[in-house]
């Protein structure tokens, strides 16, 4: 849970140090109005709507494909529910030609990029059509196309790649950021600490977008820090900081377009902590209700971040409970017939062990493929799918 101790304020506060109690901002109330003194953001209905397509998207695909784990239809999930404010808003404030540095509950900026619920299945089941060709785990996506980096398991290491990406581009003064996103748990590693500090150091445009969602699996957030959250720690390297409401899309939006443009015009880093709860567990592989209460789950789920935003476009007249029913059922339907389609598909060819690697696999790759596809033969039954594979049954080279 969130044990930070600070003030409200309705309009974006960047600040070098000078508090030691870092406000958060707000803009849009639960009810779906603004608070007073907060500005209406330029967010026009089109932009309003894409938003928060993406995030029903993330929702229902979170839910069907937790569903389908507890099926035994995935080996793995990880839900973005909760959070989806936070990550969606943050990618909306982007250039779409930014680089996305994930850690892996921010499904929602793939969504709203236009990564298909196709692409997603496929990646999902390790098909043959999956870009990872099927050697990560569920929810681990990549898209060079969407300038989104492939996640990587190992917490933390997408902070300083960051950092390193973000001082190529501005080398290559193409007017392009890299956001990084990360828990706070992660910023417990030694990752954040060196990354920071070199962007620091040599003004790179990159922001750091901590999701505060008060727990790093199960140890909740006043057993990691005794500081005043994440966001002071921007303060030992001279860096521009904001927290802001995790839940209230536009003012994550704002603070991200407000970062981006220090970031992208001065070459400044920036730490954003956004303030939020994951409403789901850590994982498929986890039960929250050993170390949170049903009562503390309750409390955030009145504070959704979707019903937030849907009052806000409610009362603006875009959005209706007939769009909401329709959205719903498209995208339940789309899910599931998508889902069906994916199972069904190959995995991809054992070839694709040793490519993109090595222009031409070694001798010694070479040899051990040979051993795995004599190994294959020997024991066709156990591999069914792979048993007609012509680069196992043929005894030519990789």
């Amino acid at each position: 849970m969130t044990t930070t101790r600070s003030k409200v304020v309705y309009s974006p506060n960047f600040t070098d140090g000078a508090e030691f109690h870092i406000p958060t901002f707000k803009m849009l109330k639960q009810d779906g109005s603004l608070y007073k003194g907060a500005k209406a953001p330029d967010i026009d209905k089109d932009k309003a709507l894409r938003i928060y397509r993406a995030m029903v998207t993330t929702r229902v695909l979170d839910e069907r494909m937790l569903a389908a784990q507890r099926q035994g239809r995935l080996s793995f999930y990880m839900q973005c529910t909760g959070e989806e404010a936070a990550v969606i808003g943050s990618t909306a404030a982007l250039d779409d030609a930014d680089m996305i540095m994930a850690q892996y509950r921010e499904q929602g900026a793939l969504a709203y990029r236009g990564f298909t619920i196709d692409e997603f299945m496929n990646q999902l089941f390790g098909n043959e059509k999956d870009y990872g060709k099927g050697r990560q785990m569920p929810v681990h996506y990549g898209s060079t196309k969407l300038h989104y980096m492939t996640i990587s398991s190992p917490l933390a290491t997408q902070i300083p790649q960051a950092t390193g990406y973000a001082y190529g581009q501005k080398l290559s003064g193409q007017g392009h950021c890299t956001v990084t996103y990360f828990g706070e748990g992660a910023a417990s590693e030694g990752d954040f600490h060196a990354a920071l500090n070199m962007a620091a150091v040599h003004r790179v445009p990159v922001i750091f977008f901590c999701r505060n969602n008060g727990y790093a699996i199960s140890t909740p957030a006043i057993e990691q820090f005794a500081a005043d959250g994440v966001a002071p720690r921007a303060y030992g390297y001279k860096m521009d900081v904001i927290r802001v409401d995790g839940n209230d899309v536009l003012a994550v939006h704002e603070a991200t377009r407000l970062a981006r443009k220090m970031a992208v015009e001065e070459n400044r880093p920036v730490l954003i902590e956004a303030m939020t709860y994951r409403l789901a567990a850590h994982s498929s592989s986890d039960d929250p209700s050993g170390y949170r209460s049903k009562d503390e789950e309750a409390s955030w789920r009145e504070k959704d971040p979707l019903l937030r935003m849907q009052r806000w476009m409610q009362k603006h007249k875009w959005w209706t409970e007939d769009d909401e029913k329709k959205l719903q059922e498209e995208l339940r339907r789309e899910v599931l017939e998508t889902m069906k389609r994916a199972q069904k598909r190959p995995p991809p060819p054992l070839e694709s062990l040793v490519t993109d690697v090595y222009d031409q696999a070694p001798p010694t790759l070479n040899a051990q493929f040979e051993k795995l596809k004599a190994h294959i033969r020997k024991y066709p039954d156990a591999y069914p799918k792979s048993a007609n594979d012509p680069s196992i049954t043929s005894k030519g080279g990789a």
